[in-house]
């Protein structure tokens, strides 16, 4: 396993040590231990997730105000998205920054972001299987989103807007500007 660090601080980029042959592939997809050493982080996962999405469908960008702030290791199973994550800890030189990768199948990338983060994807392929694991309950009531198409955001999807499939909750989600008092303290 390899980490390679991003801008944003504690959050990175993962990439298994995949091993092939004729047969196919293996790796390992996580390993408790070895994840703390790379990344010096202690994280109790205790979920793991699976979502399927069309093409052109956007999740996102959604976070849990504190205390039940997610931290999450994200990939892609099967097709690809573009994965955006936004910086919301008040404290950080990067608040309101946002980073963004090509997660897919083929690249089996994975993506640690910490708790403070807004998250979103753009699934790029249809019949897309995004896996993740967390590290804190889901509380409904402490869910809350920025909007995608944020002018101070200013994030480059790579896709025509106009093409983009959204839930009515995503698309009614705030601006970055109007939601200070769910960040992260």
């Amino acid at each position: 396993m390899l980490k390679q660090p991003t801008f944003i601080d504690d959050l990175f980029i993962i990439e298994p040590k995949v091993f092939t042959d004729d047969r196919g592939f293996f790796y390992e997809f996580f390993n408790q231990n070895e994840f703390e050493q790379l990344t010096s982080h202690q994280i109790r996962f205790i979920q793991d997730n699976l979502a399927q999405s069309r093409k052109g469908v956007l999740r996102g960008l959604h976070f849990q105000k504190s205390p039940y702030a997610q931290a999450k290791l994200v990939s892609v199973l099967k097709g690809a998205v573009l994965d955006v994550v936004v910086d919301l800890r008040q404290e950080s030189k990067t608040f309101g920054q946002h980073f963004s990768i090509l997660l897919s199948a083929e690249n089996k990338k994975q993506l640690f972001i910490p708790r403070g983060m807004a998250h979103g994807y753009l699934s790029l392929e249809d019949d897309t299987l995004f896996y993740y694991k967390i590290d804190n309950v889901y509380h409904p009531q402490s869910e809350a989103g920025i909007r995608f198409d944020d002018p101070d955001l200013n994030i480059d999807w790579q896709y025509d807007l106009s093409q983009i499939i959204l839930s009515e909750k995503d698309r009614t989600l705030p601006y970055l500007r109007d939601t200070k008092e769910f960040y992260e303290k």
